[in-house]
C-alpha cells in the first residue's frame, strides 16, 4: 500500500533521539514530507537539533511527554504517520526505575494509541525491541506490553482508517547505550569488558533501521509485527573488529542480560510468515484472515519449532563488514 510521503504529516515521538534524528533526515531529504513533527520532553536536544536541521521549513518541534493525553492529542492534530520511539530504553535504569519505565513505555503506548485514534491518525509504527521477546528484565517486558496493545489497538480502529503496526529489530550500532562506544572509549586502556565469550547479539546500522520502519509503514495493513532478517555477531569478535589490540577481560553476565536474544521465539513462530528478507508475527485476532487485514501473497509459514535467535542466525557478520557498518 503506497503512501504518498510528500503530502503527508509524519510525527515522531522521541524525535531527538538517534533514531529521531535519523529518520529525519530521511523524510526531509529524501521523502520530502510536507511536515514533520518532532514529539519530545527535552528542550536543549530540539534546540540542537534545529540548529542541526538548519530551521528546516518543514520541521515543528513539540515539547512534549508521552505520558501527557492532552499535549499528544494537541501534538497529533493534522497528523497522518505517526513512529512511536520514545521510551526508557536502558536496562539498569529500568530495574532501578520500574515505575517510571511503565509509565513512559506501556502508559506512553497506550495514550499514544488513544490519541492516534482521536485524532484520526492513518498509520502508527511502533518501534520494539529483541528484548520484547521471552522478556527476563522489566524494559524487555515494558516493551512487550507496547507491542501488545499497539497489535489489539486494531480492534477498536471501528469506522475508521486508523492502522497500528510494530516493527522488532535487534541493537543499532554505535547507538547510544550501545557496547561499540563502550568498546572505542576502553580502547585507551588496553583491555575491553566481555560480559561472557558466548554472548551474542543481532546489530543493524541505523540507516537501516529507518529504511525497515519506512518501507514497514508501506506494507503495513494494521496488527503485523514486522521482524527483519539482520546479521548477528559474537561479542568476542566485535571486540576483536573495534579493538583487535587490546585484551579482554571477562566481567560476567549482568543482571537482564540473556547470552542470546531472539526475535521471534517458538510460540511466535507458529503465528508466522516468512517472507524474503523479513517475518510478519500475524495478530492472534480473527479479522487477520479478512482480506483488508491478511499480508499479500507470498509469506510461507514458518516451521514448527522454529526460533530466530542471534546464536542459530543463519546471516553473520564479518569484522570488516561490522567495521563499515560503524
Amino acid at each position: 500500500m503506497d503512501v504518498d510521503w510528500s503530502n503527508s504529516c509524519v510525527m515522531v515521538t522521541g524525535g531527538t533521539g538517534s533514531f529521531g534524528r535519523a529518520m529525519t533526515r530521511f523524510l526531509l531529504q529524501e521523502y520530502n514530507c510536507r511536515r514533520v513533527v518532532i514529539f519530545s520532553r527535552d528542550e536543549l536536544k530540539q534546540l540542537n537539533m534545529r540548529e542541526e536541521f538548519g530551521d528546516h521549513p518543514a520541521l515543528r518541534f513539540f515539547i512534549g511527554d508521552v505520558r501527557d493525553m492532552e499535549r499528544l492529542r494537541l501534538a497529533l492534530r493534522g497528523v497522518d504517520i505517526v513512529f512511536h520511539a520514545a521510551a526508557l530504553k536502558q536496562v539498569p535504569v529500568a530495574e532501578y526505575n520500574p515505575f517510571e519505565a511503565i509509565l513512559t513505555n506501556i502508559v506512553g503506548a497506550a495514550n499514544v494509541i488513544r490519541a492516534s485514534l482521536d485524532c484520526g491518525v492513518k498509520r502508527i509504527v511502533a518501534l520494539s525491541s529483541d528484548k520484547a521477546a521471552n522478556p527476563i528484565n522489566l524494559y524487555g517486558a515494558t516493551k512487550l506490553c507496547a507491542d501488545k496493545l499497539f497489535v489489539a489497538a486494531n480492534s477498536y480502529v471501528g469506522e475508521l482508517k486508523t492502522r497500528f503496526a510494530v516493527v522488532r529489530y535487534g541493537n543499532v550500532v554505535g547507538s547510544r547505550g550501545s557496547v561499540i562506544p563502550l568498546f572505542k572509549e576502553k580502547r585507551k586502556t588496553g583491555v575491553l569488558p566481555i560480559t561472557d565469550q558466548r554472548m551474542t547479539r543481532f546489530w543493524v546500522t541505523l540507516d537501516q533501521a529507518v529504511r525497515f520502519c519506512l518501507r514497514f509503514a508501506e506494507l503495513m495493513r494494521g496488527g503485523e509485527i514486522f521482524v527483519p532478517k539482520i546479521p548477528s555477531m559474537r561479542i568476542v569478535d566485535l571486540a576483536r573488529a573495534v579493538a583487535p589490540e587490546c585484551k579482554h577481560e571477562i566481567i560476567g553476565i549482568r543482571p537482564g542480560e540473556k547470552l542470546h536474544e531472539i526475535l521471534i521465539s517458538e510460540d511466535d513462530a507458529r503465528m508466522t510468515l516468512e517472507y524474503e528478507d523479513y517475518f510478519v508475527i500475524q495478530p492472534h485476532y480473527h479479522m487477520w484472515a479478512d482480506l483488508e487485514y491478511g499480508q499479500p501473497d507470498g509469506g510461507q509459514p514458518c516451521r514448527d519449532g522454529f526460533r530466530y535467535s542471534s546464536d542459530t542466525n543463519t546471516q553473520w557478520l564479518s569484522a570488516e563488514e561490522l567495521r563499515a557498518m560503524v
